[in-house]
């Protein structure tokens, strides 16, 4: 599971000491709620389905493929499943793809999720040779299901909005830039990466 609320107040505090404007934004915005998600092969196969469409498209689709496969933890009912039956849970080819991409790769045992490499890294890396699993998606795996403390998802657009504004910067930072500008966070970055989502949340209200 994730970073609990315990693990997120106890990170923001050290950032907090270390950085005023997190100080500052504590006080603006509050502590953030956990994002939590069980680890495995099911959420991945959720992560997938959810790709590019509305919450409301994949609650549908997530609905239709459970039904279908009546028991969607299992990936061996997923590759047992034919291109049509999953194209009627409204999957296209290419989801199909990536979903049949992951099954195969737990089933074969070269993807073993329950022990992911620890350094985040190599774990990145693993997760990442699912087709459909991008360094974003991988990312936001090992924080909300794994709850590794420093993942830091630079590529996201509200994280890099959000260190810019946090940071008082004339313009947001590219991925790049948002990568260096965290290095000082180390290792509480994943708590300062929900923070940012928080933060985004509440400014927008």
């Amino acid at each position: 599971m994730g970073l609990s609320a315990e693990q997120l107040k106890e990170s923001l505090d050290a950032l907090a000491a270390r950085e005023p404007v997190f100080a500052e934004a504590l006080a603006r915005a509050g502590y953030p709620e956990p994002r939590l998600r069980e680890p495995g092969y099911e959420t991945l196969l959720r992560t997938i389905v959810g790709q590019q469409v509305s919450v409301a498209a994949a609650a549908s689709m997530w609905n239709k493929l459970a039904a279908l496969l009546e028991d969607p933890s299992d990936p061996q009912r997923l590759l047992a499943a034919s291109d049509e039956e999953l194209r009627s849970a409204g999957l296209s080819r290419q989801k199909s793809g990536y979903a049949r991409s992951l099954a195969q790769l737990v089933v074969s045992g070269e993807l073993d999720l329950s022990h992911l490499p620890e350094d985040d890294e190599e774990a990145i890396a693993a997760l990442t040779r699912i087709k459909g699993i991008g360094r974003w998606s991988a990312e936001i795996y090992l924080l909300f299901a794994e709850g590794r403390p420093d993942i830091w998802p630079a590529g996201d657009l509200a994280v890099m909005r959000e260190v810019g504004v946090l940071l008082g910067l004339p313009e947001r930072p590219d991925e790049k830039r948002t990568r260096e500008l965290a290095e000082a966070w180390r290792p509480h970055r994943g708590a300062a990466a929900i923070f940012a989502w928080h933060h985004y949340k509440m400014v927008a209200i």
